[in-house]
């Protein structure tokens, strides 16, 4: 049983003629005949009544009609949602990123969404050391890091750039200093993720090569907690200043100055040089890349 077959005698039941079933398909009757033939043989069963003049369906064809005419919308449909692809109607695009650097993504997603808003993009949480990895081997489109990844096959886009800033609430004593050093931020109690990050590691490195304490006092497994936890006077916090760019902007939170920790940080989108794409990861990257000739602008 084939869609070609199902074709012709759909054809049939609804014309209950063979002439003029052909003549709907552009076909010979005798074509007709036989494709119609063939289907009866791989079923073992009589699907038209050849003895009635008006082509009348047997039960066996009255029950195969009903399956056919589902078949063919489904076909229809699959048909069209394959194009919907190539015309970027729908389409999935799946992104790697970590609390840190979702941020930075989010302005590209609504850039992408304002010209394909049909197109589902699924940022899951990867941890930084893996993303490069599951890019390569294509478990993931894109993926967002801080550094260069170095498995090989993998180019990446400059999307952004930020520093790394000392949070602190609105009534901290440091709140009214424009810089404060790494002596003094040691002496306090912070708050820190308690899933290992880049940053963290070049920030506990600092501490360590310059032999000075750092008073980790309480570790969180998200950003938000880690703002919240700052925002109740719990400790302070060493974080991107992109990750808190509304609370600061409510002041709920107060960004200060720390020379040493002034750690810049460019933010990159990686993707596989080669092999396949779909059509809406091929127009993503696109997107991004014209978006980031923008930002560097």
């Amino acid at each position: 049983m084939n869609i070609p077959e199902l074709e012709v005698f759909l054809a049939v039941a609804s014309e209950r003629s063979f002439s003029k079933a052909a003549q709907r398909l552009h076909r010979t009757q005798s074509a007709v005949s036989q494709a119609l033939r063939r289907l009866e043989d791989g079923l073992g069963e009589r699907l038209v009544d050849r003895s009635t003049k008006d082509g009348r369906l047997t039960e066996a064809g009255r029950v195969l009609q009903d399956y056919a005419e589902r078949l063919m919308r489904l076909a229809g449909e699959a048909e069209t949602a394959v194009r919907e692809l190539a015309d970027l109607q729908r389409g999935r695009v799946l992104v790697g990123a970590n609390d840190g650097t979702v941020h930075s993504l989010l302005p590209l997603i609504a850039g992408f969404h304002e010209r394909h808003p049909g197109v589902h993009v699924d940022v899951r949480r990867v941890h930084a050391r893996r993303v490069g990895a599951e890019v390569a081997t294509g478990s993931l489109d894109f993926g967002i890091l801080t550094f260069l990844p170095s498995e090989r096959g993998l180019g990446s886009v400059v999307i952004d750039a930020d520093d790394l800033v000392l949070l602190v609430p609105p009534g901290h004593p440091f709140a009214r200093r424009r810089v404060v050093h790494m002596d003094e931020v040691g002496r306090q109690p912070v708050v820190a993720h308690n899933d290992p990050s880049p940053a963290r590691e070049r920030v506990l490195r600092l501490y360590e090569q310059r032999q000075e304490p750092l008073n980790i006092r309480l570790s969180l497994p998200s950003l938000d907690a880690i703002k919240g936890a700052v925002g109740m006077g719990l400790g302070v916090a060493i974080l991107p200043r992109r990750c808190a760019a509304a609370e600061l902007a409510r002041r709920d939170l107060v960004a200060v100055n720390v020379p040493e920790l002034h750690l810049r940080r460019r933010l990159r989108l990686v993707y596989r040089k080669t092999g396949a794409h779909s059509h809406a990861a091929h127009e993503f990257l696109r997107v991004v890349q014209e978006l980031a000739i923008d930002v560097a602008r």
